[in-house]
């Protein structure tokens, strides 16, 4: 079942960047590493043997990052934390 959390990895991934196709492939020892094909081209291997922790973190480095949304409440409360730290020091 550890590849469940590397599965989904590779799922966000591809959902994140559509210009290749993602996949994952594993040892006989249970590392992870990371397969990229463009069209029908034959998959390449773009990452060394990997742990679970580090295949999942390499994974969700990869490809373009997701924006995070800030709502302008979020930025007045950061502005508002700003300011009291400032007037402590």
């Amino acid at each position: 079942m550890r590849s469940t959390k590397a599965s989904a990895a590779v799922s966000r991934l591809n959902a994140r960047d559509t210009a290749y196709r993602y996949s994952m492939g594993m040892t006989a020892s249970g590392f992870f590493y990371l397969l990229r094909a463009e069209g029908n081209a034959a998959p390449e291997k773009i990452s060394a043997d990997l742990t679970l922790e580090e295949f999942v973190r390499f994974a969700d480095q990869t490809g373009p990052q997701k924006k995070v949304r800030v709502s302008k409440l979020d930025v007045a409360f950061e502005r508002q934390l700003g300011k009291k730290h400032d007037g402590q020091t």
